[in-house]
């Protein structure tokens, strides 16, 4: 079972409003007293009412460790400004590409501050490496590196995250959304398929579906993110230019289980914006499910509207923009 995480502030809280007065009304009784201060018939002056206590700080950032499978996994978690006078906030578990990090993935895609407008926490999750010099990554189900290798669990990290944080913070345990880029986003795809009972949509990015078997125990709303220019998971499939060194299912074969998974009709909806992209929907599914994708002409490997993961990365797409699309779509779904 996870233990419970310290939450340890990173960031200095957002700005609150300070108490003004307090200060002058303590120097002036100061004065008094100082100055035999005491009533007409020389008795003591009385004493001034003790200074109310500060409100306690608000604090929107958290760093914190939670133990699985006896291995400390470690996160981020950004609140919105809106948190501490909402009941309940939703919730994006957010997770970044083979190689990357939680810390870069949210400096790169841009999400925060999207995420804070719109009223959404995030928890920026990190994958595993073998070292602290190794490439961290996520057992999406055949994919990546050594976080498939090692068999690492991260179905239950993310269960057992939810669970954590459902239970310390007002997050509504019926708006908990997965998102990701990449590796990321081909973890999304597996919680999907096996935790369907806590995740009520994903929106993937430059990723595929690779979990196998894959058997939600209810439809799960799918919007999927992809560049035509994307080399590294090619949307045609098969082997890319990255140093994952697996073959990738197709777009076409991830939207097939997909439409499979959740009974959506076989006719979809095309609609091209030249020059832009292509949008491919399959609507009428079963419980109000749709799944979705949108096929950019420009950008590549790399998170539309964000900026590139590292040095010589691919340019994002500007055709659409990743967080925009995303948080629209998780607004429209809840768990029953």
């Amino acid at each position: 079972m996870p233990t419970t995480p310290t939450a340890v502030p990173t960031h200095p809280p957002r700005p609150t409003q300070r108490r003004q007065g307090l200060a002058t009304i303590a120097i002036v009784a100061t004065m008094l007293a100082a100055c035999g201060g005491g009533g007409d018939d020389g008795s003591p002056a009385p004493s001034p009412a003790p200074s109310p206590s500060p409100a306690p700080a608000k604090v929107y950032r958290f760093e914190e460790t939670l133990t699985v499978d006896s291995r400390p996994r470690t996160f981020t978690l950004n609140l919105p400004p809106s948190y501490y006078e909402t009941a309940s906030v939703p919730l994006v578990i957010a997770m970044h590409g083979g190689g990357g990090s939680g810390t870069q993935f949210e400096s790169t895609s841009l999400l925060t501050p999207k995420a804070d407008a719109a009223g959404f926490a995030v928890v920026y999750p990190d994958g595993t490496a073998p070292g602290p010099l190794g490439l961290r990554t996520w057992n999406g189900g055949g994919c990546c590196g050594y976080a498939v290798q090692a068999g690492i669990d991260d179905v239950a990290f993310m269960r057992g995250l939810i669970v954590d944080l459902t239970a310390r913070y007002k997050i509504d345990p019926k708006r908990i959304y997965a998102t990701g880029h990449s590796n990321g986003g081909i973890m999304s795809y597996r919680l999907a398929c096996d935790l369907a009972d806590r995740i009520a949509a994903i929106a993937p990015n430059a990723a595929a579906a690779m979990a196998t078997p894959c058997a939600p125990s209810r439809p799960v709303p799918v919007r999927h993110m992809h560049s035509r220019l994307d080399t590294q998971v090619r949307p045609e499939g098969g082997f890319g230019t990255g140093i994952a060194g697996v073959s990738f299912p197709s777009l076409a074969a991830s939207m097939a289980t997909w439409v499979s998974a959740d009974a959506c009709p076989a006719s979809s909806q095309t609609t091209v914006v030249a020059g832009r992209y292509t949008r491919e929907q399959w609507t009428g599914c079963a419980a109000g499910a749709t799944v979705e994708y949108y096929l950019t002409d420009d950008g590549g490997h790399a998170w539309p509207g964000g900026l590139p993961g590292r040095d010589g990365s691919d340019t994002p797409s500007t055709a659409i923009d990743a967080n925009d699309l995303l948080l629209e779509f998780f607004a429209r779904h809840r768990l029953p």
